[in-house]
């Protein structure tokens, strides 16, 4: 179900990258350029990070969606979906954390 999710919401994001930026928000930010992506990227990454620290789940969840969106945005800026990220995930599985930080020193 969450890949099917994230597959419809990347479709939806490509097919609104070309979007009038008067009647769309994410073909405003593609419009404004990847700088107004990394900012909201950043700022949604603090919300989240905010939200945390409070503690309170409904809280934690709204703003971890955001930083998801918006992060979906910026992959789709740069031609990247979901299951780039989601075959990087894979790939790792089953790898300890220290194992696989030390293969990208190579």
């Amino acid at each position: 179900m969450a890949n099917d999710i994230l597959e419809q919401l990347a479709q939806t994001l490509e097919a609104r990258k070309q979007a009038d930026p008067e009647s769309s928000y994410v073909a405003k930010l593609h419009h404004k350029g990847l700088d107004s992506i990394l900012k909201k990227v950043g700022e949604e990454a603090t919300e989240t990070i905010i939200a945390s620290k409070g503690g309170k789940t409904d809280e934690i969840i709204y703003e971890t969606a955001d930083l998801w969106f918006h992060s979906m945005v910026m992959l789709s800026h740069h031609g990247l979906g979901p299951d780039d990220v989601l075959n990087e995930l894979a790939r790792r599985f089953g790898l300890s954390g220290i194992e696989e930080k030390a293969n990208r020193k190579k």
